[in-house]
């Protein structure tokens, strides 16, 4: 019986998960906030949604975008360049984005009667996202089972796995990573410069996976 709910953006994390996890998960819920890439994670989330038959709810968060402070919401040419180093990657910081978009996605999962959230954070968010962390995803676990007339639980079991241990996951389920997107710019193609885009590649190459994404360069 399915009795998940996923929070899917349609990056390489959420969308292995979405395979892996696919017998146990009734619904994916995705979320419109106003950052760069938005539409096009949301597009491989409904492609991957379709292909497993999983129904794909898409929720507008717009006053993220309107309010809230990051480089993520403030256009391409705002996103640095350069690997994943805290003073590098800081400005990509959308405030609390995870903790909001739980919160939405366990009110959903009860009004459908479903009994667990499921998050696809990884070991590599620990560093710069403090709502990636194992600590938050404790605390909003027990948050929201109090907080929910039937206990719902938020699962999120690549907490501890790196991108290449989710990439490797991927290839042993044969899943097609060029229906993924990560570039924090959020164009046509990949920039192949963002933290994103070299976590991506690094992570594919360690994977041993071919590696068929358009970077820019």
């Amino acid at each position: 019986m399915k009795t998940a709910l996923m929070v899917l953006s349609g990056g390489m994390d959420s969308v292995t998960m979405l395979h892996e996890y696919a017998s146990m998960i009734a619904e994916a819920v995705t979320f419109n906030y106003g950052s760069n890439h938005n539409a096009r994670e949301i597009e491989c989330a409904r492609l991957n949604c379709n292909e497993l038959g999983i129904p794909l709810t898409v929720i507008d968060l717009a006053f993220i975008g309107q309010y809230f402070e990051s480089s993520l919401l403030s256009g391409a040419d705002a996103i640095p360049e350069g690997g994943y180093a805290e003073e590098n990657i800081h400005s990509t910081v959308v405030p609390f984005r995870n903790g909001i978009m739980l919160s939405v996605a366990a009110g959903l999962a009860e009004s459908r009667g479903l009994d667990t959230v499921m998050l696809a954070n990884h070991a590599g968010d620990h560093v710069i996202y403090a709502d990636c962390r194992p600590s938050f995803v404790s605390a909003m676990d027990k948050a929201i089972c109090e907080g929910t007339f039937a206990g719902v639980r938020l699962s999120a079991p690549y907490t501890d796995l790196t991108k290449a241990e989710i990439a490797a996951h991927g290839r042993d389920l044969g899943i097609d990573y060029s229906k993924t997107y990560s570039c924090y710019k959020g164009g046509e193609h990949h920039c192949g410069r963002c933290a994103t885009c070299i976590e991506r590649r690094e992570a594919l190459a360690a994977a041993g996976i071919t590696d068929t994404t358009t970077y820019d360069s």
